[in-house]
């Protein structure tokens, strides 16, 4: 169902490169990003949303399942006792996995938490203030044992093919809420495994993709849209020279009416254009209370960083971005959460975001947001529940783990599915990736089946042919 241009195109193609044509781009760009998806959403959207947009909290490298939200008393009775496992990445690698790994328990303590009783480690103290908020899925499960394909089958739906990313198919679909800002942001994103593939739109015309913010690596604080000019640069003169600069790319547009990047480009500088007038304000955090800023840990050493990455996200939501993702991790060989040979680095890691996950629930809440905003918790893949080679960290592990959602009319306060008594593979209640995002999609009123875009000779979607959405977390 490719209506990404059809009207539009014809009318410029018909119409002298003047400034009549530009008039028309400058008025119609910010919504075109909304007039594809518009007939996209018209046939995808069967039911009214529950949710208007979605902020990703991506913990990159895999969180430890038994050493955060999945307790599992086994491990500690069993505590250093060679038993038999299904070894995803051996099985990878030879075709059959059972081997013998030595049981590890957590080296961190739980206790239950909140009405519901949830269990939580002591790794996570702050965000288990919130957990009568929280729908904790426990029976997860992906594609990938290596970092590098399960992150873009988390983003994206495949392990290897270049696809579009989620947060595309939903501008796509949806459309944006803010003429003046990209409806698909990412903040702080890393450049390996996958990198600008995971907020890319592959096929999807490239109006959708992302727009980074920062990189992983860079000081928070120092994250700014590249080449945002101040505001007094909005003169006369500048917007002729840019009018001047759209006429030429109009020429070159009638000489190739197919050429969707050049087409997208055009949306791109109008849309900067009027970024110069309400970007800045978004993105500066100076306005805001010394109280939020201890909220989010904005200040503090250890959670100074990702506390900025969630209050800019709250801030961006507020302002209309359909699609945030804020990702904890970094650039290097080993990622974040990726604790091979040092699990008691997950403190570290858990200092750094518990506070700031908090406040960003915390505030959604005061500023009335979380009821239609989807906050999204969780990395490629799980960890092993055994020593990874009889040393003092775990493997990757993909076959059972932990995500967990608030807002948008999930469940609060509920826990769905299971892992096995070790906490290794799920067991009930089981959840593909697939079907986290159709559920994530119809949330916002999207029909996974149906949101496709037409490429290659084939209808594609965010779900390929999988996926469905479980209404046992939503709300009634």
């Amino acid at each position: 169902m490719n209506a990404a241009s059809f009207s539009r195109r014809r009318f410029l193609e018909r119409t002298a490169c003047g400034f009549g044509a530009l008039a028309f781009s400058a008025l119609a760009s910010g919504r075109a990003a909304g007039a594809a998806s518009a007939a996209a959403s018209s046939i995808g959207m069967q039911h009214a949303p529950r949710a208007k947009r979605v902020i990703f909290l991506f913990m990159q490298g895999g969180v430890s399942q038994v050493d955060s939200f999945d307790h599992k008393p086994r491990l500690a009775t069993d505590d250093g006792k060679k038993m038999p496992f299904d070894d995803a990445r051996l099985r990878a690698n030879t075709g059959s996995g059972e081997s013998a790994h030595r049981v590890m328990k957590s080296p961190w303590q739980f206790a239950q938490h909140g009405a519901c009783g949830r269990w939580v480690s002591e790794l996570f103290p702050e965000t288990a203030r919130h957990v009568d908020d929280l729908c904790v899925l426990h029976g997860l499960h992906t594609e990938g044992v290596a970092h590098g394909p399960a992150t873009l089958f988390l983003h994206c739906g495949a392990t290897s093919f270049v696809r579009p990313s989620m947060g595309s198919w939903v501008l796509y679909g949806l459309g944006t809420e803010n003429d003046n800002l990209p409806g698909f942001v990412t903040i702080s994103p890393s450049s390996g495994n996958g990198g600008a593939r995971n907020y890319g739109t592959a096929f999807l015309p490239a109006q959708f993709q992302g727009t980074a913010l920062g990189r992983a690596g860079m000081p928070a604080a120092e994250a700014r849209l590249r080449n945002l000019a101040p505001a007094d640069d909005s003169s006369p003169l500048a917007r002729g020279q840019l009018d001047r600069l759209q006429a030429l790319n109009q020429a070159q547009l009638q000489r190739n009416p197919g050429d969707d990047e050049l087409e997208a480009a055009m949306r791109s500088y109008e849309l900067a254009w009027r970024m110069q007038a309400h970007a800045p304000e978004v993105l500066d955090l100076s306005g805001e209370s010394a109280a939020t800023f201890a909220q989010y840990g904005i200040g503090q050493p250890a959670t100074d960083n990702f506390g900025r990455q969630c209050l800019l996200a709250r801030r961006l939501c507020e302002a209309g971005v359909r699609y945030v993702q804020v990702t904890y991790g970094d650039n290097t060989a080993n990622p974040a959460w990726d604790q091979h040979s040092n699990l008691p680095k997950h403190a570290e890691h858990a200092r750094a975001v518990d506070l700031p996950i908090a406040g960003l629930l915390a505030d959604l809440k005061q500023h009335a947001l979380l009821e239609d905003t989807i906050v999204w918790w969780g990395g490629e893949f799980g960890r092993t529940p055994y020593a990874q080679n009889n040393g003092t960290g775990r493997d990757h592990n993909p076959e059972g783990f932990t995500v967990w959602l608030a807002g948008g009319g999930f469940q609060p306060g509920i826990a769905y599915g299971a892992t096995d008594e070790f906490g290794h593979r799920a067991i009930a209640g089981k959840m593909h990736m697939h079907d986290l995002h159709a559920t994530i999609l119809h949330q916002l009123g999207l029909d996974h089946e149906r949101l496709t875009y037409r490429y290659a000779g084939r209808d594609f979607r965010l779900t390929d042919v999988f996926g469905h959405v479980v209404h046992e977390v939503l709300e009634t």
